[in-house]
């Protein structure tokens, strides 16, 4: 397969101008391809000088030119992905933060604090968001919200714990 493929000055001028910001890595590499494709190289060489297969050189040209009213920032952007859209994420932010400083007891719970399995029965049944474990876990981070488990042990403190610490002697 012959692949016919040229730059214009105003998109090999740009296109190495966005090779030196940090924040395209991903990027870099269909940059320097096309750059490389567009300096008569074959699909072939810079395939195995970026360490991916021919097909990916080829779908990287195909994007890059399928897009060709976009900006070259766009045009240069993964390709869609498949599978199942984060459903949550965002979503039970707003939801967490208008009860996270108010008592559990409020909506009739028996418990004295959030814990992360009482936010997820409250977000199913209040707000019918079924989330996981790991959900609450990160949307709590998003918030910055940290808390430490509850020592159960403070009444199981032995007699002589002053003295362990350094403290006076038990009377």
């Amino acid at each position: 397969m012959t692949l016919s493929f040229q730059l214009g000055p105003w998109e090999r001028k740009h296109l190495q101008a966005l090779l030196t910001q940090g924040a395209l890595a991903k990027q870099h590499c269909r940059i320097q391809a096309l750059l490389w494709l567009g300096a008569g190289e074959s699909p072939y060489q810079v395939a195995d000088l970026m360490g991916v297969s021919r097909r990916t050189v080829y779908y990287w040209v195909e994007r890059f030119q399928e897009r060709q009213g976009l900006d070259l920032l766009d045009r240069l952007a993964d390709g869609p992905r498949s599978g199942r859209p984060p459903t949550v994420c965002g979503v039970i932010d707003p939801l967490i933060a208008a009860v996270i400083d108010q008592d559990p007891r409020e909506f009739g719970y028996h418990a004295t604090g959030w814990t992360n399995a009482l936010l997820r029965h409250y977000l199913g049944e209040v707000h019918d968001q079924e989330v996981s474990p790991k959900s609450v876990s990160l949307a709590l981070a998003r918030l910055d919200i940290r808390w430490k488990r509850p020592r159960h042990d403070l009444a199981l403190r032995s007699e002589t714990w002053r003295q362990a610490k350094g403290g006076l002697k038990a009377a």
